[in-house]
């Protein structure tokens, strides 16, 4: 099946994998693929919240 979405390509050493596979069959992803997307999105949730928080902080800080 072909797709007009943009692909890149990444390397990854042996313990990352095992790593991935673990949670894709924990999570009963049917593939790599989309068990590398969930982990991408979940990390992008908790560095927008992580930046969310520096920002109040910094917000606080300015207001003292």
């Amino acid at each position: 099946m072909t797709t007009d979405k943009p692909r890149y390509t990444i390397t990854l050493d042996e313990e990352l994998l095992k790593k991935i596979d673990d949670f894709r069959f924990e999570n009963r992803y049917p593939n790599r693929t989309q068990a590398t997307l969930e982990l991408i999105r979940l990390g992008m949730e908790a560095y927008a919240k992580k930046e969310k928080q520096k920002e109040r902080k910094r917000k606080k800080d300015d207001n003292k």
